[in-house]
């Protein structure tokens, strides 16, 4: 999408792709994702239609809340913009397509003779067989395999909406958020072993670029890659920080093959962009007493004490406009962070990035804390390491998946404008390494 033109907004009632309700100034559908500001502009003559009210309740609009205010998107320019030009925000710009929200008025009762309703009523040659993952809404229709109902068209709760996974040193919870029609990010957290035996603690933590095509996919296939990388190299003796390294060319090598694969076929998703797949990717591994954190893009690792007393720290620095605006002393933080084109990224995987640059970074910490790698779909709502250390729980050190969702469930409250993961890993140092450099 050209970064300047600014979306349509659209007064359709219903989707044109699922028939789901809208709210006014939806750009997309929050049941199936179809682009809204494809959809030609409606004619201006709009005829006046009476609603029924029930009897006694003669107040215009009776059962229904006041709608939601409409939020528009900031304006944006396209990357590659003539000399001259207004500002323009780099490559990878993140669009946040915001769903349909809150509750809607179910439809009256069939009229006697009326057609039955395909959803309680289902053709029989499309009732599902034993075994058959049946559809949520209607509970009668067979699921395709592109997610949707064959019998009402419904589009199904997707696997990646809400992921949680536990192990013994590191836990990690992943949600769609409030705003997103799919859960563009990934995550991978295991355990392995070094050569003398020691563990080794991996988390790795994705986050699909919304504006590229196939996010979702390239979130997964870099989380994946990366993981798998660590899992061979570090048993076999490679410092961490260069396995981290490593990892990071794996997962970028792994997202530019999607862009040579057609993946879905287009028919199904005609409304997505058609530049490369694309994500952000940052990691953390815990060895050896050592932390270390490696990331493109600008998802962060921060560090939180487990003594509070002590000062948290952010050990990662953002691929971003606002980040680079404030290296070059432009602009301080908090001015950098509230311009529109803070979350503009600068580094990302993908086949259309720029000259892939990873970044890693070794740590000794001298006292235990929790490690918490997160995309911004967190800092969004707890941005400074002093924010980010308030909202994690004080048990979580103890209980690192509790406290990975009590971080997830911190960013639905304050909004959920954007997909949201997390991932905890409590670090251990011993007694005798108190003090250690």
């Amino acid at each position: 999408m050209n970064m300047s033109q600014k979306p349509q907004e659209t007064a359709l009632s219903r989707c044109p792709g699922c028939e789901e309700p809208l709210e006014p100034g939806d750009l997309f559908c929050g049941a199936c994702g179809y682009d809204l500001s494809a959809v030609p502009e409606p004619p201006q003559d709009r005829p006046t239609i009476a609603i029924a009210t029930p009897a006694g309740d003669p107040s215009p609009g009776a059962g229904f809340g006041p709608a939601p205010e409409a939020v528009e998107p900031a304006p944006w320019q396209a990357p590659g913009s003539a000399p001259g030009a207004e500002p323009s925000v780099p490559p990878g710009t993140r669009v946040d397509g915001p769903g349909a929200s809150g509750d809607f008025e179910l439809a009256a009762p069939a009229a006697a003779g009326a057609a039955p309703d395909p959803r309680t009523s289902p053709d029989p040659a499309l009732t599902p067989s034993a075994g058959t993952k049946v559809c949520v809404a209607c509970r009668a229709g067979r699921v395709d395999n592109d997610g949707y109902c064959e019998n009402c068209g419904h589009a199904q709760p997707r696997e990646r909406d809400h992921m949680e996974q536990e192990l013994e040193s590191v836990a990690a919870v992943s949600d769609r958020g409030l705003r997103h029609h799919r859960n563009e990010d990934a995550f991978a957290v295991s355990t392995t072993a070094l050569p003398d035996g020691s563990p080794a603690v991996v988390a790795i933590v994705c986050d699909g670029v919304s504006s590229a095509s196939r996010p979702d996919e390239a979130s997964a296939a870099a989380a994946y890659a990366a993981n798998e990388a660590l899992l061979e190299s570090l048993p076999r003796g490679t410092h961490p920080q260069q396995a981290m390294h490593e990892a990071i060319v794996a997962a970028a090598e792994s997202v530019n093959r999607l862009a040579q694969d057609p993946g879905q076929a287009q028919e199904h998703d005609p409304h997505r962009h058609q530049n490369a797949p694309a994500c952000t990717l940052v990691g953390a591994i815990m060895a050896s007493g050592l932390l270390v954190v490696g990331w493109v893009g600008d998802s962060r690792v921060y560090w939180v004490p487990e003594d509070r007393s002590t000062a948290p720290a952010r050990l990662t620095e953002d691929d971003s406009w606002a980040a680079q605006m404030v290296a070059a002393g432009l602009m301080n933080e908090a001015e950098a962070y509230a311009d529109e084109r803070a979350h503009a990224i600068t580094g990302w995987l993908g086949a259309d990035a720029y000259e892939l640059e990873p970044h890693t970074a070794s740590f000794k910490p001298d006292r235990p804390g929790l490690v918490v790698v997160c995309t911004d779909g967190l800092w969004n709502y707890a941005e400074s390491a002093a924010d980010m250390a308030a909202a994690v729980p004080e048990d979580a050190y103890e209980r690192p998946l509790h406290g990975a969702q009590v971080l997830v469930g911190h960013a639905l409250d304050g909004g959920g404008h954007d997909n949201v993961t997390v991932a905890l890993l409590p670090f251990a140092v011993p007694p005798q390494g108190a003090g250690s450099a």
